[in-house]
């Protein structure tokens, strides 16, 4: 692995800060990354945020093709010379924010499901988890490096302080683990915090649905709009335009105890409390 600084300098490059550019400096946890993604040859791999290559290459040798997109066009400049390099040429390029990148447009649900691998920018990280699961039909599994808050946030159980909508909405259609550190020292620049790398499992069938997923996340939202009050009181006027007496309706309707926080709620409790919503106002 040719180190982020030489490349960078060779390019007469600098990490552009507003892009989110942290460079691995560690190829063992680069290749880590791509053995955890159990790719084959017959796979389909997008990349979010390839930067200098350091997962592209070792992905692009395990699978049949590799959609890498970023959104800076020197670097893929300087990637598509180092692919050159090395005689890959199963890797398509994409200039282009991440945040509009349409998966049908280069991925067949039926036939080749993607393995989503990405070094995600912390500033837009939450965005990118919600792109990816109104895409899930698209994708097979993910393994995503973020800073160890947000990785902490989407695995959280309820009842702590981590447990938010980004928990909910993501472990209601996918299995959430993770499979390695990655300390600030392994980055160039190096960041102020510590990341995680997750593994996301998107479900082939989730048990018990939501009748409506759209409204699901409106009801997750609302839970979560004031996280110190009840949940007769943070629903009350953000869901539906409904008072109190009719979210108190609601919640009792699904045996949940308006007294509660939505931060004590399970992913299956916040599905009944959505689903007697949408049979009350259907």
């Amino acid at each position: 692995m040719t180190s982020p600084r030489i490349l960078l300098k060779a390019w007469n490059l600098r990490p552009k800060k507003h892009l989110g550019q942290n460079f691995l400096l560690n190829q063992a946890l680069a290749d880590k990354i791509v053995a955890r993604a159990d790719l084959t040859p017959e796979d389909h791999v997008l990349e979010i945020g390839c930067g200098l290559g350091a997962i592209t290459l070792p992905a692009a040798r395990q699978a049949a093709q590799v959609v890498a997109v970023d959104k800076d066009p020197q670097l893929l400049d300087l990637l598509r010379n180092e692919l050159a390099a090395q005689g890959l040429s199963n890797v398509q390029l994409v200039n282009q924010d991440i945040l509009t990148f349409a998966f049908r447009d280069y991925f067949d649900p039926g036939v080749s499901p993607a393995v989503v691998i990405g070094n995600l920018p912390y500033n837009i990280s939450s965005q990118i988890i919600i792109h990816l699961i109104t895409s899930r039909a698209y994708i097979r599994s993910a393994l995503l490096m973020l800073q160890k808050e947000m990785a902490q946030r989407l695995i959280a159980s309820p009842g702590g302080k981590d447990y938010g909508r980004l928990s909910v909405v993501l472990q209601y259609c996918a299995d959430v683990s993770v499979v390695a550190e990655a300390p600030a020292s392994l980055f160039y620049p190096r960041p102020k915090v510590d990341s995680q790398v997750i593994r996301v499992v998107f479900k082939e069938k989730i048990i018990d649905p939501a009748q409506d997923e759209r409204l699901l996340a409106r009801v997750v939202k609302a839970g979560f709009s004031k996280r110190r009050k009840t949940l007769r009181n943070a629903m009350a006027g953000n869901i539906l335009n409904a008072d109190h007496a009719l979210v108190e309706k609601w919640l009792g309707q699904a045996d949940i105890d308006p007294r509660r926080r939505a931060e004590t709620l399970s992913v299956e409790e916040f599905v009944r409390l959505t689903n007697r919503i949408s049979e009350d106002t259907g």
